[in-house]
């Protein structure tokens, strides 16, 4: 039992520099996800607030007088 447990040991200790790497990798990624998603959350709130704050605004209206422009058109058709 003791060369078995020697064994293990001598694989795991062969194998820690590529275990450490996958456990580094995967707490990257995961954490450039978390970031992801954050940002993706924050981005959603701003586009909200910005959306209701431009809907609670009250719209402008501009009045235009054209018929000088359909005056013109009548002319250029007659």
């Amino acid at each position: 039992m003791s060369q078995q447990k020697v064994d293990n040991y001598k694989k795991e200790k062969y194998n820690r520099k590529k275990q450490l790497q996958k456990e580094k990798q995967a707490l990257l990624f995961y954490r450039a996800l978390g970031c992801v998603a954050a940002v993706a959350i924050v981005g959603w709130i701003g586009f909200s607030a910005y959306s209701r704050y431009e809907a609670s605004k009250p719209a402008s209206y501009t009045e235009v007088n054209v018929e000088a422009i359909s005056d013109y058109m009548t002319s250029l058709s007659s």
